[in-house]
């Protein structure tokens, strides 16, 4: 009978919110939850999910707090009249690159767990650090700089672990918290990412890292397939690095295979069913590719809190400005990623700076004035053929790539090549609201050039581009950015949203959880989804994509925004040398 058809979830722990989406075999949402941290935690001092320490540009979140979030949710769910002995199997994602430390009480509690007690009040002494280092915190330059010198320089660095050092990324924020808390990390026993910790907890003991998220950690050797021994003596301050091994743990390559069945907690506590299996959990952005069997030249463009640009690929091309990783269920491919900081969070700054509405305006909130006004301003912002572009990056956080300082820098760019930093021809706040989302696609397009191909044939002879673009995250909605990542980035095939893009994450790791209990001997993800996978039930066309003359103008913009960056690194190196500091901060 119907009712008695499997269920399988997927959790997805990102900055902001947990949520959970239970889907049926044949990929039907039936069951949604979500715990909005700073709506619905109680106990924490947090702001959009964390909490900042601005002198030492430290972006952390409470563990705790996360605990808290799991029950909540499990709860909505069996208030909403979910069978949890239906579910056979469960994956999930966490935010990329945040660490958990662990305390030897920690493992023993997970064996241990009561029934008739929460999560966080069993498991509030887990931890020998109570906090996870957030992908927005920018505390790590000195680390970063050690590990990009560490093999020769941040070319060899992004041959060997797939990316260049960030700020965010493990290896240097173990680094970093080994000499800082250091009788804290004596203490810890084991350390889990993100998704590796949301995991354990459903299984009931510290579960390993998958072979995707561990590719955000600049310590796996991606080709070689183990820890890059240099780089963990330098994480690990000794040429011992057997207790950095250990801490870490063993890493599951079978995106598909078991670690095994659910916590007895959760079956007593909440009446899951023994058998239900626990998936390898992976982290936000591989499990958001996994949201729809993508084909070749496919992208996907995420626009959540971040912004992220995903292609999944058989070729392994690493360079300094852009990630390689891995794919989450899929041996031979790789996920080419693109990540800033400064993606959502920055576009509400600049929303929040426009004034209100007057009376009777057909705008009746920021939101839609800003879009009104994105939509309705020329193209970088041009008022005739002789005008300069005007191009700027908006930065309200350190940002990633290129590595620049916080703060919004605005320039104009003649047709000839120069570049004024001139404000004068700004309409202030009213160009900015084209020109952020003009700037954060054309960095997307800047740095993917090498990736994307021409169609073939192709007989229109058509510039290399992605032949379909798929809109993920809260900001897929938004029809003005729709419209814009069509003229900027193109897309063969047109600008697609993914019907439920706001989820995008938690459904991928709903459908790992589907494969990997389902599939057959031998069949891939890809396979098995795709066969499942209905395009019209799931997606939509938001927006043209390709425009010829369109596309030619952006070009230029490139051209603009290349050239923008390279004057603000010159300034900022300069300002480094002359404070003899160097890293994120504030160009005065």
């Amino acid at each position: 009978m119907a009712h008695q058809s499997p269920l399988y979830l997927g959790f997805d722990l990102s900055t902001q919110q947990l949520k959970c989406l239970a889907v049926t075999s044949d990929l039907k949402v039936v069951y949604e939850a979500v715990f909005d941290f700073d709506a619905d935690a109680t106990g924490f001092d947090i702001k959009k999910g964390v909490l900042t320490n601005e002198a030492e540009r430290e972006v952390y979140a409470p563990v705790a707090m996360w605990l808290q979030a799991i029950d909540a949710v499990l709860r909505e769910l069996q208030t909403k009249g979910m069978d949890f002995d239906r579910v056979r199997g469960i994956s999930g994602a966490g935010q990329q690159h945040g660490s958990v430390y662990w305390n030897t009480e920690g493992e023993k509690a997970l064996l241990n767990l009561h029934r008739d007690k929460t999560l966080e009040g069993q498991l509030d002494h887990a931890f020998s650090y109570p906090y996870s280092p957030n992908w927005q915190d920018s505390s790590t330059q000195e680390q970063c700089d050690a590990f990009d010198k560490y093999l020769g320089d941040e070319t060899q660095l992004a041959l060997n672990t797939g990316s260049k050092a960030h700020h965010r990324f493990t290896g240097p924020q173990i680094l970093r918290f080994r000499t800082k808390h250091p009788e804290e990390y004596k203490k810890t026993s084991r350390i889990s990412l993100v998704s590796s910790f949301l995991c354990s907890i459903f299984l009931g003991k510290i579960a390993p890292i998958d072979i995707s998220d561990i590719c955000g950690m600049n310590l796996w050797d991606i080709k070689a397939g183990k820890y890059n021994e240099k780089l963990m003596t330098l994480a690990s301050g000794s040429s011992d690095t057997s207790d950095l091994e250990h801490k870490l743990g063993h890493v599951h390559e079978d995106g598909g295979g078991s670690f095994g069945n659910i916590s007895t907690y959760f079956v007593e506590r909440y009446g899951f069913n023994s058998n239900c299996s626990i998936v390898p959990f992976t982290g936000d952005n591989p499990s958001t590719i996994l949201a729809l069997p993508l084909r070749p030249l496919d992208a996907m463009v995420s626009l959540g809190t971040s912004t992220t640009f995903l292609m999944s690929t058989p070729h392994y091309k690493p360079e300094p400005p852009v990630h390689f990783f891995n794919h989450p269920t899929t041996a031979g491919l790789y996920m080419f990623m693109l990540c800033y900081k400064n993606g959502g969070l920055a576009r509400e700054v600049v929303r929040d700076s426009l004034p209100p509405p007057s009376p009777g305006h057909q705008s009746s909130d920021k939101w839609s004035e800003f879009n009104h006004i994105a939509a309705n301003t020329s193209p970088l912002g041009v008022d005739s053929p002789s005008s300069p572009l005007k191009m700027a990056l908006y930065f309200p956080r350190p940002e990633i790539v290129p590595n620049v300082r916080q703060g919004t820098y605005r320039f104009t760019y003649s047709r000839e090549g120069s570049l004024s930093s001139c404000e004068s021809p700004w309409n202030l706040p009213h160009d900015d609201c084209r020109a952020i989302v003009e700037s954060q696609l054309l960095s997307l397009r800047l740095r993917s050039r090498h990736i994307v191909a021409s169609p073939s044939p192709n007989p229109e002879n058509l510039p290399p581009q992605p032949r379909r673009i798929y809109l993920v995250g809260g900001g897929s909605q938004n029809a003005a950015i729709a419209q814009l990542v069509g003229e900027i980035l193109g897309g063969v095939e047109g600008v697609y949203r993914l019907d439920i893009g706001g989820n995008a994450c938690a459904l991928g790791s709903a459908y790992k959880a589907v494969w990997a209990v389902e599939r057959s001997p031998g069949e891939t993800f890809e396979e098995l989804i795709g066969e499942r996978w209905t395009e019209e039930e799931f997606v939509e066309k938001v927006a043209d994509g390709y425009q010829k003359e369109l596309y030619k103008t952006y070009g230029k913009g490139v051209e603009g925004l290349e050239a923008v960056e390279t004057e603000v690194l010159k300034k900022q190196a300069a300002d480094v040398v002359k404070a003899g500091t160097s890293g994120a901060g504030q160009i005065k």
